[in-house]
């Protein structure tokens, strides 16, 4: 109960953070927060729960922004072009990002990053340059409506997470990551299962793509395809703890604040400190932030017995 009141708490603040927040750079901050756990929490379905480390979810989140943007721009609403280019991206799972689950391990990771290059490169050359809004547009840009859509699909994405961790589909996920030989001899349809985890996982990073595009008023077509956006999801996953449903919350919060605070101050050093961050995270907190809990509970119950 006391968790429940918690979370119901966070939210109704989060609600009317927007209208005690009068600073446009804090409310910045925010929507970068939801829109990053958003993204994290498409990779933590598939990598941290089901097991299979994607380093391409740069192609559906650039998929997701590419199908919202030439949408919004050509006269269909918001609301519309979101879930719009959800489906494209799914669309685009199933034409090529399916037949690389015939990859296992390290072979499906380096596949996966192969298919986001080829992605990348691709848009650069079709599409080199600027990506403009329009004065049609403006009417419906506001920061105030791209955080409460931007909270909105965070906050679903959250709750089925959740349903997802707490349902048979969710055990057998985990029993895909944890050895996939033995989930296949007790007649768990491996292929199956890691399917439908890519789809969920895309139609998220879909969604992620399209508030994205959303945000940034103008932005060259290439930028949501960038590598950057393959591999910060993985870096929040684990700095907040990978395979739970707080954890890229948690390490979407630690992500922008710091990002901010060193790109600030250090510019590009910044990506090097990130990188140790995640080595010392992976050595030393396999868990995440959210394993800390875990460690302080156990002091606790071995200094009461």
């Amino acid at each position: 109960m006391k968790s429940k009141l918690g979370i119901a708490s966070f939210v109704l603040l989060m609600i009317f953070a927007p209208l005690l927040i009068k600073s446009e750079y804090l409310l910045n901050l925010l929507i970068l927060i939801c829109l990053y756990a958003t993204l994290s929490h498409s990779w933590n379905i598939l990598g941290g729960y089901c097991g299979q480390i994607s380093l391409g979810h740069a192609t559906f989140f650039g998929a997701g922004a590419l199908t919202f943007r030439y949408l919004w721009l050509g006269g269909v609403s918001y609301y519309l072009a979101l879930p719009a280019g959800a489906l494209a991206s799914l669309i685009l799972a199933f034409a090529i990002g399916f037949p690389s689950f015939k990859m296992k391990g390290h072979y499906f990771s380096i596949g996966t990053l192969a298919l986001a290059m080829i992605a990348l490169i691709t848009v650069q050359n079709l599409l080199p340059g600027v990506s403009f809004i329009t004065e049609a547009c403006l009417k419906e840009y506001s920061l105030l409506t791209i955080y409460y859509l931007a909270f909105g699909v965070g906050v679903a994405t959250v709750a089925a997470v959740y349903a997802l961790s707490r349902s048979k589909l969710g055990l057998a996920l985990v029993s895909v990551r944890e050895d996939e030989e033995a989930a296949e001899a007790i007649g768990i349809n491996t292929f199956k299962y890691k399917v439908v985890a890519m789809s969920i996982s895309t139609v998220i990073a879909g969604f992620a793509g399209g508030i994205f595009a959303f945000y940034c008023g103008t932005y060259y077509h290439y930028a949501p395809f960038e590598l950057g956006w393959s591999f910060d999801p993985l870096l929040i996953a684990f700095i907040g703890g990978a395979g739970t449903v707080v954890g890229p919350v948690v390490g979407a919060v630690v992500f922008v604040l710091l990002k901010e605070l060193f790109a600030a101050s250090l510019g590009q050093v910044n990506v090097l400190i990130f990188g140790i961050v995640f080595i010392v995270t992976v050595l030393f907190l396999p868990k995440g932030l959210v394993g800390i809990a875990g460690i302080v509970r156990k002091k606790d119950r071995s200094a009461r017995t």
